[in-house]
């Protein structure tokens, strides 16, 4: 894995004499940045030598509480484990009040043990260099759905979308409104301003079909890595201007109950070393190596479940009519199934992958997905005929809806364990049982409105 040069921390230093502070993070495998604030005269010492950090940082659940059954807290004494900075990664958080830069790391293979196990960004990497040794050179964007929230709740103390420039909160969904687009302009001029500022490819916005949803996709990259550096870099971009705005990022799958969900989809498609793209066919379902990569996408969906909808709350997404999936199936053109092939050129053919919510981990999703699709390469796998019309209608093989099933399903999958590393499935898995374990004991306020005078 390569790791920048100390030319990139001079040449960033000698641009920027007055940034004095330095976020550096590295992505958990809950998708968290987790890290420390530097102040510029440790920069340096980074790029020359890496940086320690406890190998618990990579072994905690989402609310950033140690789980020891990772083996990667008391078992290893805490050990510092070193991590180093990332190519272009380097950039300035236009949005902070003071000047202030970031820089994202990752574990040293070796020097970063134990921890180096357990980093996200590294699964990726392995399944990336699996399909380049077979002369397939993965193509990836992410695109994202999230909920622009006050940080005020409402009288009842629940979350609320955040009131626009005109100082009304929405009110219906208004999808695809240019109007609402134009309410939010002073975050999305923003927003645009600190992805240029940092090299995010940000393109197209579009308000959702919610109150306050908004989504905006990233480019096409030929480096499945970069897209995803990309992506979660833009997931704490938009925190970060939102939160200047005033506002609360909401990436959460489904953060209201009657309104639809937010997604994480990301697209696909496979080249050659020369480029050209392999899926690309005059025909509406592409090449047979396209049609192979969606059967091993299919066989293996269930399997890495628990990985594209980590969560409790991801599992509320799944509802019939709702532009979320339902069942495992593909078609082209089609947003009522798990796996679309979008229309479009025959050069631009790909595969739209809509499984994952907006708070799936964009490395580990994309790690599986690209193993999925390696899977049904290798065996030549037939997906069957594509549904046409209306796919909630036909579902066939509906997806399991709670967390449990699937936390069971990716335990007992011998597939999962090698696509994600046997050590990385032991210490996912047991961060995941640890957050089912502690969120099946809360009692909240759905008990008591359910059962304190009836049960």
């Amino acid at each position: 894995m390569p790791f920048a040069d100390l030319q990139e921390a001079d040449a960033f230093l000698a641009a920027h004499p007055d940034v004095h502070a330095i976020e550096l993070f590295i992505i958990d495998p809950c998708g968290v940045p987790r890290g420390k604030l530097l102040r510029r005269e440790e920069l340096r010492a980074v790029y020359q030598s890496g940086r320690p950090l406890p190998s618990s940082i990579l072994g905690l659940t989402i609310r950033g509480e140690d789980v020891d059954a990772t083996g990667l807290v008391w078992e290893v004494a805490d050990a510092d484990c070193w991590a180093f900075p990332l190519p272009g990664s380097l950039q300035l958080q236009s949005w902070r009040a003071q000047p202030t830069a970031q820089l994202q790391v990752s574990m040293h293979p070796e020097q970063g043990l134990p921890a180096s196990v357990a980093d996200p960004r590294h699964v990726l990497a392995r399944q990336i260099e699996r399909l380049q040794a077979d002369g397939y050179q993965p193509v990836m964007a992410a695109e994202l759905e999230f909920y622009l929230l006050d940080r005020e709740r409402d009288a009842e103390g629940r979350p609320q979308p955040a009131r626009q420039s005109n100082g009304l909160r929405p009110q219906a969904p208004q999808v695809y409104g240019v109007l609402e687009l134009e309410q939010l302009a002073p975050f999305l001029d923003d927003l645009y301003a600190a992805c240029a500022a940092q090299g995010l490819p940000a393109r197209t916005a579009i308000s959702e079909y919610a109150p306050g949803q908004v989504e905006i996709t990233l480019e096409h990259r030929a480096d499945a890595l970069q897209a995803m550096d990309e992506a979660v870099r833009y997931k704490r971009l938009v925190r970060g201007v939102a939160h200047k705005h005033g506002y609360q990022a909401c990436f959460m799958a489904k953060p209201f109950g009657e309104l639809a969900g937010s997604g994480l989809h990301l697209h696909v498609s496979l080249a050659d070393e020369s480029g050209n793209n392999l899926f690309a066919s005059e025909e509406a379902t592409g090449t047979p190596l396209l049609r192979q990569a969606i059967g091993g996408l299919l066989e293996t969906l269930e399997d890495g479940l628990a990985v594209f909808c980590p969560n409790a709350n991801s599992f509320r997404r799944f509802q019939a009519n709702s532009y979320a999936p339902l069942a495992k199936s593909w078609g082209v053109n089609n947003r009522t199934v798990s796996l679309r092939v979008p229309g479009g050129p025959a050069a631009s053919r790909h595969i739209e992958h809509r499984i994952c919510g907006a708070d799936a981990n964009p490395y580990l999703a994309a790690a599986l997905l690209l193993a999925g699709i390696h899977h049904g390469l290798r065996a030549r796998l037939d997906p069957g005929a594509p549904i046409e019309g209306n796919g909630y209608a036909q579902a066939r093989e509906v997806l399991p809806t709670d967390w449990l099933t699937a936390l069971r399903t990716l335990e007992r999958s011998e597939w999962a364990r090698e696509a994600l590393g046997a050590d990385f499935h032991r210490v996912f898995l047991a961060i995941k049982q640890e957050e089912y374990r502690q969120f099946m004991g809360e009692v909240g306020e759905q008990d008591w409105r359910w059962y304190l005078g009836h049960a």
